[in-house]
């Protein structure tokens, strides 16, 4: 394991040290992260089944997500979904006597609309067309007897990094802020699909955020463009409180408004949704595996929602580059950057990845030869816990948009 272990020092200036950074966060409501959220939830629904009837998690990859916007008719005090919403649910999955692979997935991505988007009524607001099939005899075979560590089934890599910069911070919890349960209950008319698109230059950030507003809770123009702005205020605000380095924060909330344009010019919803007319989702267009989509860093062209946790590397790497990095990063002195690569190869079991490419960023006097010894040993001690981790993958331990 050690021989595929290559550690250097990264050249270059930090992410956060360039005079530009350009960080997007599309929150829990939004259509590519409903896609992600629900098909890793199907994920999870059937390895839990798996594992009850055979004792062990069985060959599939939900991560073909597909949701179409329906149509819907805005109108203040509140309008109504002509037509609802269709979730298409794919890809692969073992079709078994034991259980209904579909009922299974429909019943999971119903429970997960409930819990988390109140707004959204599953039985009235949605369909849903399952294309689960059964995987090809070479992939399967993988799964064929119980062992504790599988073979990969990709040639895959997948890239981390730790730190987090304080715009990639701010942008997450700029979304957290809007979406948490303490603002929803204060401003009820504020729509889940939240998108954050952060700009840095220099020490000035300023953010594009865009949330619709329920139209039942909007009476008219002022008093959508008073709500807008109250809650703008209060966003700032909170922001400003939590700024380190950065010497100020600007907010835009719904850059496409214009007074008096009518219904065109306010960002309405009557689910608080984009989905519900506007625009599709689909799995992998949505955040990275730590919850953003940073352009300066280097990423991944795979998915991780709905890939099964135990054999599939594009899944599995994707999540545990992120871990290492932040291992590395927070247990090693003398660190101020790192990033971390693990690339696989189809058919070799995946604690046993062809490449570790580790780089990083040194403080002061820290010399390469000073951290090798302790990141050696984190690797070494994550990659051998490697069955254990695929059954936190599957329980969803970890978040995956």
């Amino acid at each position: 394991m050690t021989d595929n272990i290559h550690i250097q020092e990264m050249a270059g200036p930090t992410a956060e040290e360039s005079d530009v950074e350009i960080v997007e966060r599309k929150g829990f409501g939004h259509p590519d992260t409903i896609c992600d959220l629900v098909m890793d939830q199907i994920s999870q629904a059937l390895s839990r089944a798996y594992l009850q009837h055979f004792g062990r998690i069985l060959h599939h990859n939900c991560d073909k997500g597909l949701l179409v916007a329906g149509q819907a008719e805005r109108r203040f005090g509140g309008g109504r979904i002509i037509e609802p919403m269709r979730l298409i649910i794919g890809d692969r999955a073992t079709l078994v006597r034991e259980f209904d692979v579909a009922e299974l997935a429909v019943e999971t991505a119903r429970g997960w609309f409930r819990e988390n988007l109140p707004q959204i009524d599953p039985e009235r607001h949605l369909k849903y067309q399952v294309e689960l099939r059964g995987g090809s005899e070479e992939l399967t075979h993988i799964f064929s007897e119980p062992k504790p560590i599988l073979s990969a089934n990709d040639t895959s890599a997948a890239v981390g990094y730790a730190p987090l910069t304080e715009t990639e911070r701010m942008v997450l919890e700029a979304e957290r802020f809007l979406n948490a349960a303490e603002f929803k209950t204060k401003y009820p008319e504020s729509g889940t699909d939240i998108k954050v698109m952060g700009i840095r230059r220099g020490e000035q950030l300023n953010l594009t955020v865009a949330m619709p507003l329920l139209d039942k809770y909007v009476t008219g123009e002022e008093d959508y463009f008073r709500r807008k702005q109250e809650m703008r205020d209060v966003l700032v605000s909170h922001l400003r409180s939590c700024l380190d380095q950065l010497a100020d924060i600007t907010v835009t909330i719904n850059a496409l408004d214009r007074r008096e344009a009518g219904s065109a010019g306010m960002y309405l919803s009557v689910l608080g949704t984009s989905a519900e007319d506007a625009d599709s989702g689909a799995v992998g267009r949505g955040n990275q595996v730590n919850g953003i989509i940073a352009l300066r860093r280097p990423r991944g062209s795979e998915a991780a929602a709905g890939k099964n946790p135990v054999s599939h590397v594009g899944k599995i790497y994707s999540v545990l580059t992120h871990l290492l990095a932040n291992q590395i990063y927070t247990q090693v002195s003398g660190i101020r950057e790192v990033l971390v690569w693990l690339c696989s190869r189809i058919g070799d079991p995946v604690d046993r990845p062809q490449v570790v490419s580790v780089e990083v960023k040194l403080k002061g006097e820290t010399t390469l030869a000073g951290v090798i010894d302790p990141i050696n040993e984190i690797l070494l001690r994550e990659i051998s816990r490697m069955p254990i981790f695929c059954q936190e993958l599957a329980q969803g331990k970890y978040p995956i948009c």
